[in-house]
């Protein structure tokens, strides 16, 4: 099939390489043209593991176009995917300008261009209910009826997005005709060979199910993290606890892990939009309300448990922080956690050095100048009073614990990921703090 992909963004970038990957034509507009020639050199612009390597392959096969031209992707399209960015705005709800101004502009090439085969303009962008329904309304404005609207929401996981397209649980079709329905179900089989499900349904249900699982994954883990700080109030092990509630086959064993609060690109936004839309429509969502307030607040548990250990003073005192980013394998800093720990720390008069192996130069945009950046991660260690790990990277679980403990100037690890064992930790002689469960002394 021939395919537009509108922004190379995340969302974009991902559909659009692995659309071609089964073969697909492909043509990914933006407008950011210093973006686009990197694009054409086979340069991806954020870390994702396994993405590189098919969209080399596919700028090779000349399955992977990039341009500034949405007439030329319009006209050469079946198949037109929004997948722009819908930032959160000021009152909390979704910023659709992006995608309003795309409808605009597709639906002027169609109609100056007197384009008469039909097109399927799918949105891929996370939008609130209704969407669907303005979009289609502003390309009315034009005269035009050679098109259908559809809603398929992305659930790609930031680190393992390839595979979460590639091999998706499940696709989600929102849209009014079986036509669409025909087409982009075509266009989706090849993924789903194992037996995984395609969904059809209405655009409204398409829409608020994008919503609705993010959400109540934030939910999940939110519960989690007032579960842990109940266990370590109450002396039980949110370990243990997390391991006899996942053998409950109606709860599962995923989103169990607590922590210093969830983070990224999704679900800060997707909660905070969802609020708004569900008090807009006069039906308010008050749990996440709840989850919102909370997650703010365990953001800040770890910068807690540190002032403690220190009598409340830690002016001029230096801290090594293992991971920036939001979470594994993703360069991504929007709305980390580690953002608003080294804030809150530096405010307090605090002095940061920190390694991330991806994300060190997002954070450069994140965090300015207020810390040092360490090229390795033990040499972020040097000469301070204790380690803050706030990203659970592979290369941190296992380390050189003797070497840990000789750059320090006392043995003190803050672990707001909880991957080291409490009770190693104590058998090497560190105090160890982490997120429900028994704090190490020695």
């Amino acid at each position: 099939m021939n395919l537009a992909v509108i922004g190379t963004g995340y969302v974009g970038l991902v559909s659009g390489t692995c659309f071609a990957e089964m073969g697909n034509h492909v043509i990914c507009v933006d407008n950011d043209i210093q973006k686009l020639e990197k694009l054409k050199k086979g340069i991806v612009p954020f870390y994702e593991p396994g993405l590189e390597i098919i969209f080399s392959r596919n700028i090779k096969k000349k399955r992977l176009h990039f341009t500034d031209d949405l007439k030329l992707a319009v006209l050469e399209s079946e198949i037109i995917m929004i997948c722009l960015p819908t930032p959160q705005g000021e009152d909390g709800y979704a910023d659709l300008n992006y995608v309003y101004k795309a409808a605009e502009e597709i639906a002027q090439i169609m109609k100056l261009e007197k384009i008469h085969e039909f097109k399927i303009i799918v949105n891929k962008s996370t939008v609130p209910v209704g969407t669907s329904s303005a979009v289609t309304k502003i390309i009315e404005k034009y005269g035009l009826q050679n098109f259908e609207v559809a809603s398929n929401p992305e659930f790609l996981r930031e680190g393992f997005a390839v595979e979460d397209f590639m091999k998706p649980d499940r696709i989600v079709i929102g849209a009014n005709e079986s036509s669409v329905f025909e087409k982009l179900r075509a266009l989706y089989e090849p993924f789903v060979r194992q037996g995984n499900p395609i969904y059809e349904m209405n655009p409204e249900s398409a829409e608020v199910t994008k919503y609705a699982a993010n959400s109540y994954l934030a939910m999940r883990i939110t519960y989690m993290n007032e579960l842990a700080n109940f266990c370590e109030n109450v002396g039980a092990n949110v370990d243990l606890v997390r391991k006899g509630m996942g053998a409950d086959a109606r709860i599962g064993k995923r989103f169990l892990f607590p922590g210093i609060g969830y983070g990224g690109s999704c679900f800060p936004k997707d909660v905070k939009a969802f609020i708004k839309t569900s008090d807009d429509f006069n039906s308010p969502i008050q749990i996440l309300k709840i989850v919102d307030k909370v997650n703010k607040e365990q953001k800040l548990i770890l910068v807690k448990k540190i002032l403690s250990h220190f009598n409340n003073n830690i002016k001029n005192k230096k801290f090594a922080v293992w991971g920036l980013a939001f979470k594994p394998n993703t360069d991504d800093m929007r709305e980390a956690p580690s953002i608003t720990i080294i804030n809150e720390l530096v405010r307090l008069g605090a002095v940061i050095s920190a390694y991330d192996p991806a994300a060190m130069k997002n954070a450069e945009f994140y965090l300015n100048n207020i810390l040092e950046y360490s090229q390795e991660q033990y040499d972020s260690l040097k000469n301070a009073e204790a380690l803050l790990v706030l990203t659970e990277w592979n290369e941190f679980r296992n380390p050189e614990f003797d070497k840990i403990k000789a750059e320090l100037k006392s043995p003190v690890i803050f672990d707001g990921r909880n991957i080291f064992d409490p009770g190693k930790m104590e058998q090497m002689g560190f105090v160890y703090y982490s997120i429900g469960r028994k704090t190490t002394v020695i």
